[in-house]
């Protein structure tokens, strides 16, 4: 018992390691200094936000590290990546030091590099202490990963609420300082064992648990962080925060009331599938029943019929996959159509509200709304952590609503283009809000599915590979989509009648700085939700016959 007391300290410290390991999402907090600071353009000030997601391009050598390093090494080293690129940022944006433009952008990426570090020592502490719950486990401690914005405007506020520049500042020491506080649980972890349904269904109650307090925090940190404008009302606040996150460190001793957990979980009748994930042992029995499945005729296929007329049904059933879990190596994975239709949902999709985020600084000043700034920063980071734990859904309504997870990702690609909608037809504060709030949600749920998705449709134990290749498409996105916004943004400041000189910038002031932005925008995302339709399509038969072969068990 002591080692699934041990399971559950792992979950909190990873919760605290991702709720202020979210960086990226508050670069829009000081970009607008930043610009003024180091007197750039519009579209140089996107390269520094690419360059913050290009540290996606080396996830893979996280994963390497891992492979001959200890954990708890590669957690301090992603610690002081971050000290070093956001520190110096710091110094820079507070004149204290002078650096060239190159030398920044190098910043940037090491910064972003420190992120994606810290993202994979998460990932595997999930998958190694719940391989059952996986998805559970990851969905969420990711999820705290959206409320870093939030949880540092707060902190920010609470200590000057009139210096944009402490972000930085923060940004560089709060995830070293909750590294440290992670270390004992990461060095303590419990040895894999196998797991009692009692214990597996025991889990699932307290995973509803942390859901509810999660659930808790994101609604406290959005409503009251519009109340802390004050430094002396975001003190009391920030403690009231610091109490939901230490709240979870209550469950794991309850772990010791054995008769009490059985009679709670009798009560509410929990049953282990309904909130596990595809599991390995699930698959390979999953891979056995295939046979038999297709040895029964037309059972198989009976779904399909349909789709095999005309030229749809030939899309579609084109190098489909047949059953969930097969596992592709990278040169396997990249001849899937599947995969590619994978790849542009979340290109047109999770990454083009990431890059809404990197633009929310020079959105809300250009349309007049910059005083607000950080009451929007809060609400997509707000929006964005429900979102992540949204993706939660498909295990925790397996039995009463079964729905394949790649239909999930397709709903959840539905409020970006009515968001951009919303933002291209006006201009006011209400459809700004409401338009942040919606691509926040989306991109959170489709940020903290992909793991799940990716694990079901390419291999479990492919995921840690296959993924990284999966998320290069951040920065591609990033450069594509951040470089357009800013070629029409620095278009608009040369045209503009109200021109701001702060050194050698312009501010572009107005509607028409993203309205055109917005267009695209929206057409984008529109195409990554045309991709998600047919990738659900494509893979709904697996996802049917996986669940029907799991029901017969």
């Amino acid at each position: 018992m002591a080692g699934q007391s041990r399971k559950w300290m792992i979950v909190v410290a990873t919760t605290w390691v991702q709720a202020f390991t979210g960086t990226n999402f508050d670069f829009s907090s000081y970009s607008s200094t930043l610009k003024s600071v180091l007197g750039i353009s519009q579209l140089q000030l996107n390269y520094l936000s690419v360059a913050s997601d290009m540290g996606k391009l080396f996830g893979w050598c996280s994963g390497v590290s891992l492979m001959y390093l200890p954990l708890w090494l590669v957690m301090f080293m992603a610690a002081f990546m971050g000290l070093f690129g956001y520190g110096i940022q710091w110094l820079v944006i507070e004149q204290i030091i002078t650096l060239p433009y190159f030398l920044v952008f190098l910043l940037c990426l090491l910064a972003g590099c420190s992120i994606c570090w810290f993202n994979t020592v998460c990932f595997v502490l999930c998958i190694r202490n719940f391989p059952t719950n996986r998805a559970l486990a990851l969905s969420l401690t990711t999820s705290y990963n959206g409320v870093s914005a939030a949880l540092y405007t707060l902190v920010a506020n609470a200590i000057n609420p009139d210096n944009d520049t402490l972000y930085l500042f923060l940004n560089a020491l709060l995830p070293l300082f909750a590294s440290g506080l992670a270390l004992i649980p990461v060095l303590r972890q419990p040895p894999l064992q196998p797991l009692s349904a009692d214990v597996t269904r025991y889990d699932s109650f307290i995973f509803i648990i942390l859901n509810i307090i999660a659930v808790i925090t994101g609604l406290y940190l959005l409503f009251m962080n519009s109340l802390a404008s004050e430094a002396s009302v975001a003190r009391i606040l920030l403690v009231g925060a610091t109490i939901l996150l230490i709240l979870p460190l209550c469950f794991p001793g309850i772990v010791y009331a054995r008769a009490w957990a059985r009679q709670i979980i009798h009560n509410f009748h929990f049953d282990r599938s309904t909130f596990s994930l595809v599991g390995p042992d699930d698959l390979e029995l999953h891979k056995d029943l295939l046979g038999n499945d297709h040895n029964n005729g037309s059972n198989g296929n009976s779904c399909c019929l349909i789709e095999n007329e005309g030229i749809f049904g030939k899309v579609m059933e084109k190098d489909r996959l047949r059953m969930l879990g097969e596992e592709h190596p990278a040169r396997l994975l990249v001849r899937r159509w599947d995969f590619w239709l994978y790849f542009m949902a979340y290109f047109c999709g999770g990454t083009i509200g990431l890059v809404y985020s990197n633009n929310l600084g020079q959105i809300a000043q250009s349309l007049g709304y910059y005083s607000q700034l950080n009451s929007l920063v809060t609400l997509y980071s707000a929006c964005s952590f429900f979102g992540r734990l949204l993706s939660a859904a498909p295990d925790f309504l397996r039995d009463k609503l079964y729905f394949a997870r790649t239909g999930w990702l397709a709903l959840a690609l539905v409020p970006t283009p009515i968001a951009f909608l919303l933002l291209a037809t006006s201009g006011s504060e209400g459809a700004l809000r409401a338009g942040t709030g919606l691509v926040g949600l989306s991109s959170g749920f489709v940020v903290s599915a992909a793991v799940s998705i990716t694990s079901e449709l390419f291999g479990p134990n492919s995921a840690s590979v296959n993924h990284n290749i999966l998320i290069t498409n951040i920065p591609i996105g990033s450069l594509l989509f951040g470089l357009l916004a800013a070629l029409i943004y620095d278009s608009n400041a040369h045209s503009t009648v109200q021109e701001d000189l702060l050194g050698a910038t312009m501010i572009c002031m107005g509607r028409h700085c993203y309205l055109i932005t917005f267009i695209c925008w929206g057409c984008i995302s529109l195409l990554g939700l045309v991709s998600s339709f047919v990738l659900f399509r494509r893979t709904r038969p697996a996802y049917d016959r996986f669940e029907r072969n799991r029901s017969q068990t």
